[in-house]
Order: C-alpha cells, then structure tokens, then sequence
C-alpha cells in the first residue's frame, strides 16, 4: 500500500504528525529537495503540499519534477487569506464606462 506524506511549512510542524501521517515541515529554501527526494521514494503514492511553500517556485519546474513521478500531487491551500485584491485600472475604466463591475481573468 502506497502511503501519505504532507509537505508544510516550520509554523506547521505537529499539524498533520499528531494524527499519525507522515509530516515534513520545511522551510522555502528546502521545498524543491524534499519535493524531489519525496518524488524518488517508490512507497509514497500521494504527495500534499502546502501552497504556501510553493511560492517562487516556478509552475514549469513543479511540473518537470512531476514529469516521471506515478504518485498525485496535491496542493493545499492556505488556511491564510490573501490580502484583498486590488482592483486593475482596466477594471476601473470598465466599470465607470458602463457601470457595472467586471471580473476579468487573465
């Protein structure tokens, strides 16, 4: 049977550990080691990671360090709320021309 592993950060570290699962809490500097030595273990099936720990890391290597890996990739989100968005000039103009709102995604 495949096991679980979750990838957190330092402020993390006895969240997932208490209930038994293996936990890693790392820092920033060390994601992409630990990603790839988690990725080479044959016995792990499913890899969570914290969102957190992913920022500055480019989409194109998390994707290449995923490339040969038969395991699941999981990216959990972070239990802190982004700051609040700040709203584009284009969106702006948009919703003063016409009066209503746009979300516009890009």
């Amino acid at each position: 049977m495949k096991k679980i592993t979750f990838m957190t950060p330092l402020d993390a570290e006895y969240g997932f550990s208490l209930t038994g699962v293996s936990q890693q809490a790392l820092d920033r500097a060390d994601v992409e080691d630990a990603l790839a030595k988690t990725m080479a273990e044959p016995d792990i099936g499913l890899a969570v990671i914290d969102e957190r720990l992913l920022t500055g890391m480019p989409d194109e290597r998390l994707r290449e360090l995923e490339q040969g890996w038969q395991g699941i990739l999981l990216v959990l989100p972070s239990p802190v709320k982004p700051p609040a968005e700040v709203e584009d000039y284009a969106a702006r103009l948009i919703r003063r021309a016409i009066g209503y709102h746009v979300r516009l995604r890009l």
